[in-house]
């Protein structure tokens, strides 16, 4: 048996002349921390490598195949702090021998069939799990794929082309499927040639996904035009987008006033036309490129003319002048094909092009419905999207889009991975004001640090451009009589009132017609305060809500309710009573008091107060107490002051209990950020059932000195409302705070989730398994390629070259966090190419956000190039682009990656529009959702009575979504397709000796059926009945579905009458003291298992009516319908048509 790693044979493969098959990918076997890194776990021979000069993706987990493909995984590494290196990382550095991108880029199929001429060393995967090395290639006839060596004679190793049936990407084979290598094999390296009247496969796997696409492009190409491909290729090669540049050539020739173009046009407009298409690359880069290309021309000349009489002075004469000699018109077109062409871009083309070099309006609109999510999309709507961004009037006249238009279409704003529907308001904004996330602000007058940072009122409008709905405003007696705004204790210089509330007044309603919260934390004498509320109501007058709570109300009023009002936090008199003492609020005194202990201490000169701090015995102790323990202060307050506070009302927490049993919706805490911790760890169901009912504030730890931030999304998850930021402090938290805030339009609002605000519901936010209730959902991203990735700021060490690599983040709840990382492309920002994927599980969809980080691989650590983070309620389907972001969150000019992304659901549930079908396999046993027993049996009964429904549901679901993945297997189709791409994938093999279909669709039926149109080869009487048992599951499903959760909810209203009384009735039981709290919380279970799998069923079906639709449309699409008038095309409305 050949081993992965064995030397074939002492000669040169030829594949070394043909240098874009294979060296185009970069590919790299490195180190991570010391530990080996497995990059898809495809490789060559080491003689390949010596000959190619590159490496393969081959790890040692190949040398030992079927073995645990867990063992050595990527280890994680620290978040990304706000100098966006990662100091301390104890790892070597990534070693890496992958050669640049090829200079000649795959472009098109004739380049592809070259490649397979020459050939290359691929793997073969056998159903024993073996895996041999083999050399492939093309007969010179182009009529056979052969393979040496091999045991087999010379005729049996080869494969005649006229018998390939399908050729199939991904590991999307039973072979595959069931080998013991299955793990450590790239989805984006495999493919599979299916050939022969009994459907064999031959499963192959490359050394980089960017050769594997040329072989899946070029043999495609070759079963459709035979021997001939490359006559048909050389006659309307790239037609569309030659005749282009020709035209766009001969018209800067003539701007720039050339009688004759054949002399060419000068340099600087060359250079400028290249850039005029690919603004992103440098001009000295291109312009080297041309004069790259004019020293060889002229080498050439020099090497068939030296011994001509006068021609060496003519030519030293030539090199003279050459910074001024003339471009040619074939140098420009060689030149835009280096700097304009994307491979990664060509291969996605030709994959929907039916092998053509463009895209008709039939095989756009393909395109945009099965991969890009969109529905209601017409030829007419095809045709003015290629009238949009097709460079040639050719191509516009006829309805083609050729790669420069599909290119342009991919990076423009219609290709973001941001959904557009979340640029405006797009959630309810009628719940009551605890069930929102709230964009808030710490210390908002400081722009620096928080002891001797300047203040400034740009703080202020900074923050609410940002969309920021909560602001802190400390005020202290000044001089003149004037209240000033500042941080006491402190060496920060102070802001006057007045001008705050003057730019508070201007801003407040610029980003966002939803409530401004002013956290006033007041210091001032009576005097003082008497000014300040002067101020207050004639600057902001009627914008502050006065109105008094409503007794009895058990929630606040909803933004909707409060727009364009301002409400104001903070300490008040109770009802009745005149000024009076009241507690003083000052989140500062604690700093002041460390600081004082860290000052006790010798500080080295020029050293900072957080390390002299740090330092210092006293300060521990200091640190380690409770901030609650410190004795408040008591002043004075105003009543006219106090009357102007209403719905948010400061109260010092004391305790969950304390606060079920007396605080009103309208009191608010404010909570120390280790309290916050320490609580949340200690109840977290307290904590999330606290912020049902009432508002919650936590402001950073006071020693955070150098204004850094917590994490927002470990007090999120809790429900907190209110978690205060530094604005100032870019890096990690705060890309999490602004990105989490721009799914609601910005407005600074954004809907908790829903298992967060139902009256009884169970949530535990530590878990690290699956929530009770909500549908997991599994991610695939695919990071791709990418572009013009600049050098990260201040490093100077490698020039201009960056040695770039992605990770990709989760962040959520601790069951969903997750980081995967690409490898590393040597010496290319300008467009590497990664081709790797990546999957996850997110188990609380509506708190989970996606975060990518682009890296400069680097000796001594990895320094940051830009990021981009978004949650995944927005994340749009399909192949997008993502504009990537500096440190300081501008974005980076032309810097993009390009990713596909589809987010698949186990058991439904999600946006209808972006959630696949199934990915879930069959399994040996069933698991169903377990109610829990309280204890009371009355209510015990009631439950009991759910359990039938409940397993009912589940069969439903699952036999439904099982038989999905089943025909989802035998359409040779990735875990990440849809049914729609199922259907079109299975067209193109249904085909039989007379090119007439075997299978055809019946659409009369609500339910359309496969029939067979003749005798059918094995492995398609499996689809038929795959199918026939699919439909049979979706038609239980719609037709069962309402009844059993009808059931299910009918259960849960018995249920819930027993919750107001369920303590008594408990204490009847004799249950006491954590047995009462346990049965609550079992209690709370139940109802949130009762109407989670409500909804999941609910869902279930709007599954079945999209599958069925989806089927429908692809039957039209792929022409496979046996009725060819009658049937009009069914549009899916719960997805959003581009034309919306």
């Amino acid at each position: 048996m050949a081993e992965f790693g064995d030397n074939k044979s002492a000669v040169g493969s030829p594949v070394a002349g043909w240098k874009a098959a294979s060296g185009g990918a970069g590919v790299s076997l490195e180190t991570h921390r010391g530990v080996p890194v497995s990059n898809g776990n495809c490789g060559v021979s080491d003689t390949v490598k010596r000959v190619q000069n590159e490496s393969s993706c081959e790890s040692s987990t190949w040398e030992s195949a079927g073995s645990d493909p867990a063992s050595k995984p990527i280890p994680r590494r620290s978040s990304l702090i706000k100098d966006g290196s990662r100091a301390g990382r104890d790892r070597k550095k990534t070693v890496s021998f992958s050669s640049s991108l090829s200079e000649k880029k795959i472009s098109s199929a004739a380049d592809c069939i070259h490649s397979m001429v020459e050939g290359i060393e691929l793997k073969k995967i056998r159903t024993n799990s073996r895996v041999y090395q083999r050399y492939y290639l093309l007969d010179a006839g182009l009529q056979a794929l052969c393979w040496e060596p091999s045991k087999k004679e010379s005729d049996k190793a080869r494969i005649s082309l006229a018998s390939i049936r399908e050729v199939r990407t991904g590991r999307n084979t039973e072979t595959f499927r069931t080998s013991g290598v299955y793990e450590q094999i790239s989805e984006d390296c495999a493919f599979s040639i299916i050939y022969g009247e009994m459907y064999e496969s031959l499963d192959l796997v490359a050394n980089s996904a960017e050769v594997a696409n040329i072989w899946v492009t070029g043999l495609r190409y070759l079963m459709q035009y035979g021997k001939h491909a490359l006559d048909m290729l050389s006659s309307s090669q790239d037609s569309l987008r030659l005749g282009w540049l020709e035209q766009l050539f001969s018209s800067a020739a003539d701007s720039d006033g050339q009688e004759d173009v054949e002399e060419g046009i000068r340099l600087q407009l060359a250079v400028r036309l290249i850039q005029s298409v690919n603004p992103g690359v440098g001009a000295r880069k291109v312009e080297h490129r041309f004069k790259e290309l004019q020293r060889v021309r002229e080498r050439m000349c020099g090497l068939t003319l030296d011994n001509e009489p006068g021609v060496k002075d003519h030519v030293e004469s030539k090199r003279a002048t050459g910074r001024n000699e003339p471009v040619t018109r074939q140098q420009f077109i060689e030149v835009f094909h280096d700097f304009c062409t994307r491979p990664e871009i060509y291969f996605l083309l030709v994959q929907f092009s039916s092998n053509k070099e463009f895209l008709d309006t039939k095989d756009l609109m393909r395109f945009l419905e099965a991969e890009q999510g969109m529905t209601q999309v017409s030829e007419e709507t095809s045709l003015k999207l290629i009238q949009s961004h097709e460079p040639s009037e050719e191509g516009q006249q006829e309805g083609y889009l050729s790669l420069d238009g599909f290119t342009s279409y991919l990076t423009s704003a219609e290709c973001h991975l941001f959904d557009k529907e979340h640029d405006t308001v797009c959630q309810d904004m009628c719940q009551p004001l605890s069930h929102y996330y709230i964009s808030s602000s710490h210390n908002t007058y400081l722009i620096e640090d928080q002891f001797r940072g300047p203040s400034d009122i740009s703080g202020y409008i900074r923050v609410l451009k940002m969309g920021c709905r909560c602001v802190e405003v400390d005020v202290w007696d000044g001089p003149d009589g004037e209240p000033v705004v500042c941080t006491g204790h402190t060496l920060s210089p102070p802001l006057a009132l007045r001008c705050v509330l003057e730019a508070i007044g201007r801003f407040a309603f610029v980003a966002s017609q939803y409530p401004l919260i002013i956290c006033l934390e007041n210091h001032c004498s009576l005097p003082q305060q008497k000014v300040m509320w002067q101020h207050l109501m004639r600057i902001l007058g009627e914008k502050l809500y006065r109105d008094p709570p409503h007794e009895g109300e058990s929630y606040l009023p909803s933004p909707h309710a409060l727009r364009h009002r301002i409400l104001l936090k903070g300490k008040k008199l109770w009802p009745d009573g005149e000024d009076g003492e009241v507690s003083e609020e000052d989140e500062g005194a604690e700093m002041c008091q460390r600081m004082k202990a860290g000052n006790s201490g010798v500080a080295a000169p020029g050293g900072n107060e957080k390390d002299a701090v740090q330092k210092n015995p006293s300060f521990t102790a200091v640190t380690q107490s409770n901030p609650q323990h410190l004795v408040p202060k008591r002043f004075q307050l105003l009543k006219e002051l106090s009357d102007l506070v209403t719905l948010c009302r400061s109260v010092r927490f004391i305790d969950f209990p304390t606060s079920t049993k007396s605080q009103n919706p309208w009191e608010l805490c404010s909570f120390h950020e280790s309290l916050a911790v320490r609580l949340a760890g200690e109840s977290p169901g307290d904590f999330v059932n606290h912020n049902k009912h009432f508002l919650s504030r936590v402001y950073p730890n006071p020693m955070r000195i150098d204004s850094s931030n917590m994490n927002p999304q470990d007090l999120w998850k809790y429900g907190c409302q209110i978690v205060s930021m530094n604005f100032q402090t870019a890096g990690l938290m705060m890309d999490l705070h602004i990105a989490w805030f721009r799914q609601n339009g910005n407005c600074g609002y954004v809907l908790r989730p829903a298992i967060m605000r139902q009256e009884v519901s169970y949530f535990s936010a530590d878990t690290r398994d699956t929530v009770p209730g909500v549908s997991p959902q599994l991610l695939h991203v695919k990071v791709i390629s990418g572009q013009h990735l600049p050098k990260p700021r201040g490093a100077g060490a490698k020039g201009d070259v960056v040695d770039p690599y992605v990770y990709v983040e989760i962040h959520g709840i601790p069951a969903d966090c997750a980081e995967r990382r690409t490898r590393t492309v040597t010496q290319n920002g300008d467009n590497p190419v990664f081709d790797e994927s990546f999957e996850f599980q997110i188990n609380l969809p509506e708190l989970a956000m996606v975060r990518f980080v682009v890296l400069d691989d680097d000796f001594i650590g990895d320094e940051f190039i830009g990021q981009y983070t978004i949650p995944l309620e927005c994340l749009q389907p399909g192949y997008r682009h993502i504009p990537l972001q500096s440190l300081t969150g501008e974005e980076l000019a032309h810097s993009k990656l390009f990713v596909h992304v589809a987010l698949t659901n186990r058991r439904g549930g999600g946006k209808p529009h972006k959630r696949g079908m199934s990915v879930r396999k069959a399994r040996k046993g069933r698991d169903y959702t377990a109610l829990r027993d309280l204890g009371v049996r009355a209510v015990d009964e009631v439950f009991k009575m759910a359990a039938p429904p409940l397993r009912e549901a589940t069969d439903l679901r699952e036999n439904m979504q099982n038989s999905v993945a089943v025909f989802r297997e035998l359409c040779g189709v990735s875990a990440v397709a849809n049914l729609m791409q199922c259907v079109l994938a299975l067209g193109s093999r249904v085909s039989g000796p007379d090119g007439a279909p075997l299978l055809l669709f019946n659409l009369l039926d609500h339910y359309p059926t496969l029939e067979p149109q003749g005798p059918l080869p094995d492995v398609l009487r499996r689809v038929v009945s795959t199918y026939a048992m699919m439909v049979q599951a979706s038609r239980a499903a719609i037709e069962l579905s309402d009844g059993i959760h009808d059931r299910i909810l009918q259960i849960q209203t018995m249920a819930m009458e027993f919750h107001e009384k369920l303590q008594s009735l408990a204490a009847k039981e004799g249950l006491r003291g954590r047995k009462v709290s346990r049965a609550l919380e079992s209690f709370s279970w139940n109802i949130t298992i009762l109407k989670g799998q409500a909804d999941l069923l609910k869902h279930a079906k709007a599954e079945v009516q999209e599958n069925m639709k989806q089927v429908h449309d692809a039957a039209l699409t792929g022409n496979l319908t046996k009725e060819g008038v009658g049937v009009r095309r069914v549009r899916s409305q719960t997805r959003r048509s581009q034309e919306d």
